[in-house]
């Protein structure tokens, strides 16, 4: 095997495995851990938690910022986190809903990396993550 028939098999190994992983984002396994609670719910609640805090610290900001790139880093733990979730909890009708406002979060971080230097867009965007994420916080919490 020549190393051009291995590449397609590593970039799918990578991108594969980025899911639930810390590769990319390896400051997002420091905020998981500060959050870590007694159960997956409890540190996805916690992170939620966080991630408003820098949020709303980010407003009126441009660029990355240390707020901004803490959201970043939270945003990642979050979404790192819903995989770390016990298994009877996934099986919940609850969790279907946390895992689509973790989708939405997701939708909605693109858009606020996009206008990032943009005022008033990026504190629209960021007003509208915060919204999210208390949905998300709300769900979460109806699992514990």
């Amino acid at each position: 095997m020549t190393w051009k028939s291995l590449l397609p098999i590593a970039v799918m190994l990578l991108f594969g495995t980025s899911g639930c992983s810390y590769l990319f984002y390896p400051h997002a396994k420091e905020f998981t851990e500060k959050a870590k609670g007694a159960t997956g719910v409890e540190t996805l609640v916690n992170l939620t938690n966080m991630a408003e805090v820098s949020a709303n610290a980010s407003k009126g900001g441009t660029g990355v910022d240390q707020p901004f790139d803490e959201l970043h880093n939270q945003f990642h733990a979050i979404d790192n986190s819903m995989c770390s979730v016990e298994k009877s909890v996934t099986k919940q009708p609850a969790y279907a809903l946390a895992v689509t406002h973790n989708k939405e979060l997701k939708a909605i971080f693109r858009r606020l990396w996009k206008f990032k230097h943009d005022q008033p867009q990026r504190d629209q965007h960021l007003d509208l993550f915060v919204s999210e994420l208390q949905e998300l916080r709300q769900t979460l919490q109806s699992l514990r």
